[in-house]
């Protein structure tokens, strides 16, 4: 897999990865459709001026995009990968909903990958240039995930049971919260960048082994009534990777 410099570059590995995930329906592909979706949303907000500086954004996003990337080709090819990643990628052929592949997806990148890029960037800068333009990227995340909710429907009829059970508060169902992981990630930067190399990897190795109990929690709910609707929400949901694909890319 090539290297790429640039977020339209990006935009083409994340499509190989969903081109590949469909021909072999494996459910890797959900979260990358959900991450491409994300990415696109960035390179029309850098396209625009909308960052406060754009070039170095670009270079942030690219940065961030390969840590997936590269853990993507890595588990394929038998090589070590973060714990939180190696866990995601074994989950894929397991019968979980749809929504609990992509948080799997999106708690390793948010609360692992996105701190390690912005420490990564900003080494031997000031980190807290990064802040505003940081958190504009989570508010697009953020947006990201709540258009998901409502695609998550075309695929997943019974999606609506968590919000029943969750009382409108589903990511407390799968025990994920996107607000707390924007915060969490940017905390976890500046800690990161405050550190020395060896000091820097201890830290990122603990971030990886939190990050993977949450993987956990995600992947089997501790509460029997939680774990038994997404049993019956699963059991009702588009199992073809290609159909699913294509009705949340519809417009």
């Amino acid at each position: 897999m090539p290297n790429p410099t640039t977020i339209q570059e990006v935009l083409k590995e994340l499509d190989h990865i969903i081109e590949e995930s469909i021909a072999s329906n494996s459910r890797i592909g959900l979260f990358a459709y959900v991450y491409r979706r994300t990415t696109d949303e960035i390179a029309t907000e850098i396209a625009q001026g909308n960052f406060e500086d754009n070039e170095r954004l670009e270079k942030f996003d690219v940065v961030f995009a390969r840590l997936y990337l590269d853990a993507y080709e890595a588990y394929k090819n038998n090589r070590e990968v973060s714990g939180a990643w190696a866990y995601a990628f074994d989950q894929v052929d397991k019968p979980l909903t749809i929504v609990q592949h992509v948080m799997l997806g999106m708690n390793a990148h948010i609360n692992l990958d996105l701190a390690v890029a912005a420490a990564k960037v900003m080494s031997g800068q000031e980190i807290h240039a990064l802040e505003n333009d940081f958190n504009k990227v989570n508010d697009i995340l953020f947006q990201i995930t709540n258009e998901l909710q409502d695609r998550l429907s075309r695929v997943s009829p019974l999606m609506f049971m968590l919000d029943v059970i969750g009382k409108n508060k589903d990511e407390k169902v799968i025990n994920f919260s996107m607000r707390k992981a924007r915060q969490q990630s940017w905390n976890a930067a500046q800690r990161l960048w405050s550190l020395g190399e060896e000091e820097r990897k201890r830290a990122k190795n603990r971030i990886d082994w939190m990050v993977l109990l949450l993987s956990k929690h995600i992947r089997s709910p501790k509460s029997l009534t939680v774990w038994l609707f997404l049993k019956i929400i699963q059991a009702f949901e588009t199992k073809e990777v290609s159909v699913v694909i294509s009705k949340l890319r519809a417009d």
